[in-house]
């Protein structure tokens, strides 16, 4: 995920749903990538930096983008979304906890991608399409600057995959 501030003159602006997608492909890639090797060590250090990114977008979609567009026709989306968040946080707990030459490791990981995989698709075609009937396009875009501020506090801060362990007992509350 691009995290540097853009320059103005030459980014494009692009609107929250649009970052959203593009993240989707990133922490996709990101977890690809810790499958493709067998060897222990590069696993490890191939998941901090996708742990951090999965909780940076998680926490802005929970943090941001889910209250903004709480709505009638996306209060049910929400809710599961956010089932979904705890499943793939407590599976994330779970390999930063275990060593990568652990046996299930490999195993816990393809289900964390498959889970990943599955929650991009839900809100991609069930939560999005509404978003876009929903909030203008000048919304949109104030939204991503919003959840890219977001996600820039979270990691200037602190290590965001330190966070997962105090998210594991209950879903977030839709606020």
């Amino acid at each position: 995920m691009q995290h540097n501030p853009p320059d103005e003159a030459d980014a494009p602006v692009v609107d929250a749903v649009q970052m959203l997608v593009a993240q989707h492909r990133l922490l996709e890639a990101a977890l690809k990538a810790v499958l493709s090797t067998d060897d222990g060590q590069l696993r490890r250090q191939r998941l901090a930096p996708a742990a951090d990114e999965l909780m940076v977008h998680l926490s802005s979609e929970e943090a941001v983008f889910y209250p903004a567009v709480r709505a009638r026709g996306t209060e049910d989306v929400l809710l599961e979304s956010l089932e979904e968040h705890l499943s793939l946080k407590r599976l994330l707990a779970d390999l930063l906890a275990m060593g990568a030459g652990e046996k299930t490791f490999e195993a816990k990981c393809k289900v964390l991608l498959e889970q990943v995989e599955h929650h991009h698709e839900e809100e991609e075609q069930r939560l999005f399409p509404k978003v876009r009937k929903l909030l203008s396009s000048a919304e949109r875009k104030e939204l991503a600057a919003a959840m890219q501020q977001h996600q820039l506090q979270l990691l200037a801060r602190r290590r965001p995959r330190d966070a997962v362990k105090s998210q594991t007992d209950e879903a977030e509350p839709l606020v």
